[in-house]
């Protein structure tokens, strides 16, 4: 009998390939912006600077992802799926937000220089240069090759998902924006008008929609991802309807929920055997030399490799490598920085069910169930 075939997926949290990333690659758009203290992008690469030292501009459109790649060469995964944050546009119809993120057309390579499958596009800044700018982010990612979920010109294309064909099985991407994290309601897509998936809510009601969706479009081997914009930006609790609401999409068909939104990794969960990423922190951005909630250290980030067993769903393995972003890349993170970030995550998904441990690699392991942790270290 011949050993049947695990499929292992890469996700990551925000990829924020605007602004002052835009501004080092090359091919940067005009550095006008309208936010309240900058009003040129090049200032957060500055800013970067003061940090860590000098930037090279241009760049190669790999240099963001850095250590990264190393790392998506060693692993392999069957798909490699990012939510985008960004517009992907000339257009300069800036909507009245205060902050804008656009990466021009011409850069849309240092995706491809990662070999992205799938992007997730209902959030909160990818209609930041309009309807124009959305048309243009959608046709730009379609001649890069990339497939596209959670917007479209039409509400069916922004509810489409987007596939990975791995043979005998299918990887599907449903993504959805919510107004916690940042999406205006206005930006919700309908019948004649472009926008995002939106999720009004996170009642049963509205998860009884999703789970309508995902049945309508699934196969026997499928493995079905839920890729969710929603939350603030700090801090570790997760909302009670976050977690129901989640909950209810894995009984209805969902082997992995993808959440993000926060600058940060939120607590991990293996609810039924599926895996439910709360949060999973920035991976790209221009943060670097930005004050305030050092704390949380939103300058680490991680990898997520999950291993699952397509069909059924179950989750067997989550490796994570931690990373952190100097000089506007991603480079491999200490071991201390590592250890702290193991902590971290471990101490938040405590409550969670699930633990954290080292792997020989450097990479962190996630435990969950009976063999999640030591006795000693469970809650009572």
């Amino acid at each position: 009998m011949s050993r049947q075939r695990l499929v292992t997926v890469f996700l990551c949290g925000d990829v924020m390939t605007g602004r002052g990333i835009d501004q080092i690659l090359p091919h940067p758009s005009d550095p006008w912006i309208y936010e309240r203290f900058v009003q040129d992008a090049r200032t957060y690469v500055d800013l970067a600077e003061e940090v860590n030292g000098p930037v090279p501009r241009p760049v190669e459109l790999s240099y963001v992802w850095g250590d990264s790649l190393t790392e998506l060469q060693r692993v392999a995964p069957d798909a490699r799926i990012v939510n985008l944050e960004t517009s992907v546009t000339r257009s300069d119809d800036a909507w009245p937000k205060g902050i804008n993120y656009r990466m021009h057309p011409a850069n849309v390579g240092c995706l491809n220089a990662a070999a992205i499958d799938v992007c997730g596009l209902a959030n909160n800044h990818v209609l930041d240069y309009g309807y124009s700018g959305l048309v243009e982010t959608l046709e730009t990612l379609h001649r890069a090759g990339l497939s596209m979920a959670g917007a479209g010109r039409t509400l069916a294309q922004a509810r489409q998902p987007a596939t990975v064909d791995l043979g005998d099985f299918r990887v599907v991407v449903h993504a959805f924006g919510t107004e916690s994290s940042g999406v205006a309601p206005s930006w919700a897509a309908a019948d004649d008008l472009a926008g995002v998936a939106f999720l009004l809510d996170l009642s049963d009601e509205t998860a009884a929609r999703v789970e309508e969706q995902v049945r309508r479009v699934k196969r026997s081997r499928d493995v079905t991802i839920a890729s969710i914009h929603w939350g603030s930006n700090w801090g570790y609790e997760v909302p009670r309807e976050q977690v129901r609401f989640a909950h209810r999409l894995i009984d209805g068909g969902v082997d992995i929920v993808h959440g993000h939104s926060s600058h940060h990794p939120r607590p991990i969960e293996v609810y039924r055997n599926r895996l439910i990423l709360y949060g999973c922190g920035d991976f790209i951005n221009d943060y670097e030399g930005i004050h305030g909630h050092e704390q949380y250290r939103g300058d680490l980030a991680l990898m997520y490799f999950a291993t699952v067993n397509p069909g059924g769903g179950d989750l067997v393995q989550l490796r994570m490598i931690p990373m952190q972003i100097r000089k506007l890349a991603l480079n491999r993170a200490s071991p201390r920085d590592a250890a702290w970030l193991k902590g971290t995550l471990a101490r938040v998904s405590t409550e969670f069910g699930s633990w954290i441990e080292d792997a020989e690699d450097g990479s962190l392991l996630l435990r969950w169930g009976e063999s999640a942790a030591p006795k000693a270290s469970r809650p009572i």
